[in-house]
């Protein structure tokens, strides 16, 4: 053997090995670790003028002041690879070409694109009426200005994005959250203003009456948070979740954020986080509360004054809310994914028959407005004749870690959410509804049978019977993509 030419490639394989060795330290310390980045912000979007109109009756009112400022709070996450915004809005409910305009503007000015942004409203009853339900009017020269409001948010957000650390948690509060479908006993008249007279199910019946046999549905007592904080532990942003309609106890003649703002006020207080710079937001997102509100039909309750049951609510929520948030675990670096999708859905349009009979009511009737049921469906009947046969509902889901969350642009019944959270790949899961558009009630099948006001069909529930079956399929489709 030649002993020259042995040492000779024992020298260049040592040599080779050490290079390979320098080469993956060097490449090791070229790479850059992987950074989170968070910024939140709460944009204004009281009206700057008043009157104005107020949504969330079946009769036009307006509002000569804001008892309390409606916000719209922002949310940017970017880990370096993807961003997203999450924004929840002090309103009744939001048309999808309001959030689109919006969202076009925040796109254009820091590169998220716009299927990577949630927008969603809380559902306050008390806010300015910006999509046409029952006789509201539409408040037409709000309408530009909260579209260009909503992404000036987001911009901001953008804008104060820093490294930061996220974690999320599950609490619990079953004393605010009752179903308002209820079951009488046999013999109970339950009217409808179509005159059908086939309901077996009657919305916001009087409490602990005798006629109440037992609720129709389940209810959420779930609050899931998401907790962002900045890496030295300051905190940023709080976004929760609770499957509660809304409060109210607010004057007709006012606005008012409702118990969703008041939860942001309490929970910082409960964190110490009222004077924290950049400002900390906390955002109570609504869940899937077609069919929930804060009634105790059991046992009925005391009646408060003004704003005082906001009070009462937001307290406790949001106590809920800070058991959950002490047991978060943040981590520095997290997947973001997020898909979105369109889904064609049927539309419950009027016969000839049910037209005749609209038009023969107003016409007897005269002009509006009006306060007989019968008469406001009427008018929602001839609405609805104008109505296309199919619409286009927009669907997102996201991951951030090992969180899910997924959007509804409906009034979502509770057993739809309750069924995605249990099936979710990913654990825990929660749905924000009321979110990019809105497309009214939406029941399960097997709630729709059993009729009631939610049912109804008017501009606030017209969806095919088959509609939360379908959304329910997709939004689980794409959480099996985002997941994976």
């Amino acid at each position: 053997m030649n002993f020259s030419i042995l040492l000779g490639s024992r020298l260049a394989a040592a040599v080779l090995g050490l290079l390979s060795i320098l080469s993956g330290e060097l490449s090791a310390a070229d790479t850059p670790a992987r950074v989170l980045r968070a910024g939140a912000y709460a944009i204004d979007i009281t009206p700057t003028k008043f009157p104005v109109s107020s949504s969330g009756s079946m009769t036009h009112r307006t509002a000569d002041s804001a008892h309390d400022p409606l916000h719209a709070r922002c949310l940017v996450l970017d880990n370096g690879e993807t961003k997203i915004a999450l924004v929840t809005c002090d309103s009744c409910m939001i048309p999808r070409e309001i959030y689109d305009a919006a969202k076009q503007q925040a796109s254009q000015a820091t590169g998220i694109p716009t299927d990577h942004i949630l927008c969603s409203a809380t559902h306050t009853h008390t806010a300015v009426t910006v999509g046409p339900t029952f006789q509201s009017l539409v408040q037409e020269d709000y309408l530009d200005f909260l579209a260009q409001r909503i992404a000036e948010g987001i911009i901001q957000a953008h804008s104060q994005l820093e490294p930061a650390r996220v974690g999320w948690a599950v609490g619990n509060n079953p004393r605010q959250v009752f179903n308002r479908r209820w079951f009488l006993r046999p013999g109970t008249p339950i009217t409808d203003p179509f005159d059908h007279g086939t309901d077996t199910v009657r919305m916001n019946p009087a409490a602990n009456s005798i006629s109440l046999l037992q609720p129709a549905g389940p209810v959420d007592p779930e609050i899931p948070v998401l907790a962002v904080q900045a890496i030295d532990g300051r905190p940023i942003a709080l976004w929760a979740n609770y499957s509660l309609h809304y409060v109210g106890g607010v004057p007709a003649n006012s606005l008012s954020a409702d118990y969703y703002g008041e939860f942001a006020q309490q929970f910082a207080g409960l964190i110490d986080a009222h004077k924290t710079k950049p400002a900390f937001v906390a955002t109570m997102t609504n869940g899937t509360s077609g069919d929930i509100n804060n009634v105790n039909f059991f046992e009925g309750r005391m009646s408060q004054q003004p704003f005082e049951q906001i009070r009462l609510v937001a307290v406790d929520v949001a106590n809920s809310a800070h058991v959950a948030y002490q047991r978060v675990e943040y981590e520095d670096w997290v997947p973001l994914k997020m898909q979105e999708t369109e889904i064609e859905l049927g539309v419950r349009r009027p016969d000839a028959e049910e037209l005749a009979r609209a038009e023969k009511l107003i016409e007897d009737a005269g002009p509006g407005p009006w306060t007989d049921q019968r008469l406001i469906y009427a008018n929602e009947t001839l609405d609805m004749a104008k109505y296309p046969a199919t619409v286009q509902v927009k669907l997102q889901a996201i991951r951030i870690g090992g969180l899910g969350i997924v959007s509804s642009p409906c009034e979502t019944f509770v057993e739809t959410g309750l069924a995605i959270k249990k099936q979710s790949p990913l654990k825990p899961t929660f749905t924000i509804e009321l979110a990019n558009g809105y497309n009214g009630y939406l029941p399960t099948p097997e709630q729709h049978a059993l009729g009631g006001y939610e049912t109804w069909r008017a501009k606030s529930s017209y969806l095919a019977v088959d509609a939360a079956p379908q959304i329910q399929e997709t939004l689980l489709r794409l959480l099996d993509e985002v997941a994976r």
